[in-house]
């Protein structure tokens, strides 16, 4: 049951009264609103009496019409406080409280008479703000060429950040003071495919950041709707952040009306490091659920015609050849290569281990036409998303998954042929409504057409969320990848069920890889907007097992990959390794078949970025519960209390750990299974190797 409670403060009428403090509801958070002398915005931000954002600058330019910058005057504020408890459709936990005291600022720019507000939402765990352009007798029209929100931090704090690239988060993380951010000493061979960095101080956000005295800071942003994603340009000397939106095809940064908002600005504040990681500020922020009936989203484990492409063993197109010789060709006419990965025979075989295994469905790739010319000629129309492979019998498939129990899983790669698939996108879910397929994987790999646009700019951030309602029309859940990175806008349509954007586990096939510390960071940063769908449970980690030659591996042990299910929360799960390769580890396999995706409580117990994390989390279904440990390059020791535990209650306790002589690099593999009882009053020590993991499961016992 949803409990709200508001209760409006304070509605009077200030003129020139133009400072204003305000308050999160511990009283830890302080934020104070002014006027400086040329009548420019500003806010700073205090926790616990200590200075977080030193006064920073608000406002926006407009594109050949007044800027709202300066001039300003308060006319009017309203203050409320707001209680409510939610339940999310799926989560990490089964109830999400927000609370928070909200200021809104009325502003008149006295030049002009422009009306500008700003909304201040103060949570126990941060500060987020938006700019609001109120209906003012008339509709006014306009377009932002800039948006000048300063972030003044106090000091040279380290900092993890991945440069400001328009089209791509794909990048590996960076550990840096803030002095020491500059794109230009990036190594651009990371098998990043599409690279739009233009500027030498840009990163993007979500940044996470610790100052010398042990406070945890986020940057990020909340609610991105009819408009561009945020990025931010460094000051390295002084230690300032300052919005950066990403520009159209005309260089112009949003085309707005009033009335009309921007997304929320968010600055998360903690000495105690899961207080940031457990945030559910972000989600909070976004508008309540706009689908009346959820009962199809549900949360989906798969398998799937993926990984075997990646690590060479089949191709995504019939003929093998991805040149476009055969382009034009007649099917009767093109010579297959015999290695296509998404036959008829190949699918049965993963619906038959998806069924063994009580998986939900399987995704598979490379089934319909266009793969032979599909990356990297910038061509419209590209696929059709309705004309299988000779080799794929969509019919007979959907057929024998239905006689297993289990959903077929579409996917729709565009090429970033955004243009085309708008076209075909009523055509592309009528087929799936046809054959039963409950949830499309949609890919974005490549240049945007409309020829000009970015893959962050308002364009495509509309194309995101368009995609997300018009699949709910159709009652189709969405993981989109290559996408703009979620914003909490899962909790408004629930059925974007999960998002990739970020450096997924594919880079550890052909690329230098994702280097340790990497899992440990994405918890504080990209998953804070929403699920991510990162495929873990890889156990073939060297790649030299599909090619002597190959020097690429997975830079975890086997352990770990089984604790990402837990410490990287998605209702969207893939098992990415071979089915083969799992029917020689079915010890460790037990845990991905065992661990839910949907939770009732989620509980943080150790948490420090780039370093280590461990969570466990309780089954929303019943009194089990499943911890995930994983740590970086470095060996960890650590004791873990089980008081989490019902108390009074007895547990099966079944751990999976690294091997004693475990380690990423040199013997991933080496894992061992330790089964015991376990109660409430226990304490688990756990070793874990150096790239490791422990993934633990506590079921009740009767």
């Amino acid at each position: 049951m949803k409990k709200t409670i508001v209760t409006l403060l304070l509605g009077l009428i200030f003129v020139g009264l133009n400072a204003q403090d305000m308050y999160s509801p511990s009283k830890n958070i302080k934020v104070t609103f002014n006027i400086n002398k040329k009548g420019q915005p500003t806010y700073q931000v205090n926790y616990k009496n200590n200075p977080v954002v030193l006064p920073s600058i608000m406002g926006l330019s407009i594109k050949d019409a007044n800027n709202l910058t300066n001039d300003f005057e308060v006319t009017k504020t309203e203050t409320l406080s707001f209680s409510e408890s939610w339940q999310p459709v799926l989560g990490e936990q089964s109830s999400i409280l927000n609370k928070y005291n909200q200021t809104r600022i009325f502003l008149n720019q006295k030049n002009t008479n422009n009306k500008l507000n700003i909304v201040f939402k103060i949570y126990d765990e941060g500060v987020a703000f938006r700019y609001e352009f109120p209906l003012d007798k008339t509709v006014k029209y306009f377009t932002i060429s800039n948006e000048n929100t300063q972030f003044n931090l106090t000091g040279n704090h380290t900092v993890f950040w991945i440069p400001g690239d328009y089209d791509s988060q794909e990048y590996a993380y960076n550990k840096t003071k803030i002095s020491d951010i500059d794109n230009s000493k990036i190594d651009l061979n990371n098998g990043v495919g599409l690279k739009s960095i233009t500027s030498q101080y840009r990163v993007q956000s979500p940044l996470m950041l610790k100052s010398s005295d042990g406070l945890y800071i986020n940057i990020f942003e909340a609610a991105v709707v009819n408009y561009p994603i945020m990025h931010l340009d460094v000051d390295v000397k002084n230690f300032q952040f300052t919005s950066n939106l990403v520009p159209n095809a005309l260089g112009d940064k949003a085309y707005l009306r009033t009335p009309s908002v921007s997304p929320w600005r968010t600055i998360m504040v903690s000495d105690d490091a899961r207080d940031i990681v457990s945030s559910k500020m972000i989600l909070n922020l976004n508008e309540p659920n706009k689908i009346e009936d959820t009962s199809w989203i549900k949360p989906m484990k798969y398998v799937g015609i993926w990984w075997e492409m990646h690590v060479g063993l089949s191709t995504w197109d019939y003929a093998g050849s991805q040149n476009a010789q055969n382009a034009g060709t007649a099917f009767g006419e093109m010579i297959p290569s015999g290695k296509h990965g998404a036959t008829t025979e190949n699918t049965k075989k993963y619906i038959d281990f998806a069924a063994k295994h009580g998986f939900d469905g399987v995704l598979v790739e490379g089934w319909n036409t266009g793969w032979e010319d599909w990356y990297g000629k910038w061509k419209e129309d590209v696929f059709d998303f309705t004309t299988p492979y000779p080799d794929f019998d969509i019919e007979a498939i959907s057929k024998y998954a239905k006689s297993k129990g289990v959903k077929m899983i579409m996917h729709n790669e565009t090429s970033g042929s955004v243009a085309n698939y708008e076209r075909y996108l009523d055509r592309a879910f009528t087929l799936m409504q046809t054959y039963g397929y409950p949830a499309v994987k949609t890919g974005y790999v490549g240049k945007i057409i409309p020829r000009g646009e970015f893959h962050d700019g308002q364009t495509m951030v509309n194309h995101f969320n368009f995609v997300a309602q018009r699949a709910a029309d159709f009652k189709i859940m969405i993981n989109s990848h290559e996408s703009v990175r979620p914003t909490g806008y899962h909790r408004t349509y629930p059925n974007y069920i999960a998002a990739e954007a970020a450096r997924g586990n594919e880079f550890n096939a052909w690329s230098n890889g994702n280097p340790p510390d990497h899992e440990t960071i994405l918890p504080f940063t990209r998953l804070l907007g929403g699920p991510m769908d990162y495929t873990p449970g890889i156990f073939e980690i060297k790649m030299n097992a599909y090619d002597s030659t190959k020097t690429e591996q997975v830079h975890t042990t086997l352990a770990k990959q089984l604790a990402l299910y837990v410490t990287m929360y998605s209702p969207l799960q893939m098992a990415a390794d071979l089915p083969e390769n799992y029917q020689k580890h079915l010890d460790a396999f037990q845990f991905i078949v065992d661990v839910p995706l949907d939770w009732q409580n989620s509980i943080y117990l150790e948490a420090e970025p780039g370093e280590y994390l461990t969570v466990v989390r309780k089954d929303k279904h019943t009194d089990n519960w499943f911890l995930g440990a994983i740590t970086n390059k470095d060996p960890r020791k650590t004791s873990i209390s089980l008081d989490f535990l019902t108390a009074g209650k007895k547990y099966k306790a079944t751990l999976y750990l690294d091997g004693k002589d475990a380690d990423w690099k040199d013997n991933p593999k080496s894992y061992q299974i330790i089964t015991k009882e376990v109660t409430s009053k226990s304490d688990l020590k756990l070793k874990l190797a150096p790239g490791g993991g422990a993934a633990i499961s506590f079921e009740l016992i009767d």
